[in-house]
């Protein structure tokens, strides 16, 4: 498996396990639930308009390494411009479900660069430790403290919670739910906060483990 595909497998297997663990808390909350049939196919796929779009920035990183230039802002822009084809799939795809959704990008765009922006440089940070290193799980412990990993990938699901809550507002629910539409986006995105910052902490200590382990059995005791 070469660098690019191992590190966009990761994180797609990150985002996943993200939206597996919010739909899980989802069907145990009301109103919540009694929305889950209409936000559950749009979480899903909006899944996997995520891991398109990081796919192209884990590649442009991996571009801007080979050529020795760190990316600028206009890698940024050129991303941003790119995610708008994968939006349109996205709706098109949302169109074969019973819903309506409008992106109201100027809601989104502020945040979605701020993503970009931490994945392109992860990424790329990522990606040059690993050209001294063995296997992803090493790179990532040699681009990266422990507290600063989780910080980072924390972070990134929190501006991909905020997206996610302004992409919900514009799902259109059955009329008794209307009225509370803005409560149901801002619980989904208080469960999506919770859910991050968990799943951050439990990476970090699982890609760092084996360190903390060595360091423990190195250490006499008394």
């Amino acid at each position: 498996m070469d660098r690019i595909h191992a590190l966009t497998a990761l994180n797609s297997k990150i985002l996943a396990a993200y939206s597996h663990r919010t739909v899980a808390v989802l069907r145990g909350s009301l109103p919540l639930r009694l929305a889950l049939p209409h936000l559950e196919n749009v979480l899903a796929l909006n899944v996997d308009k995520e891991v398109r779009k990081d796919a192209l920035v884990i590649r442009r990183a991996a571009e801007a390494l080979a050529a020795g230039l760190p990316p600028g802002r206009e890698v940024v822009q050129q991303l941003l411009d790119a995610t708008k084809a994968i939006d349109r799939a996205f709706l098109e795809g949302v169109g074969a479900f019973p819903v309506r959704i409008v992106i109201r990008y100027d809601e989104i765009v502020s945040v979605r660069m701020r993503r970009i922006e931490f994945l392109l440089g992860a990424a790329y940070r990522i990606l040059a430790a690993w050209r001294a290193e063995s296997g992803l799980r090493a790179a990532l412990r040699a681009a990266y403290t422990e507290p600063d990993f989780e910080r980072i990938l924390h972070e990134m699901l929190r501006l991909y919670a905020i997206e996610t809550r302004a992409l919900s507002r514009s799902v259109r629910l059955p009329a008794l739910l209307a009225p509370v539409q803005d409560r149901v986006a801002q619980r989904l995105f208080g469960i999506m906060e919770d859910a991050g910052g968990r799943l951050a902490r439990e990476l970090a200590r699982a890609v760092y483990r084996a360190r903390r382990d060595g360091r423990h059995h190195a250490t006499p005791t008394t």
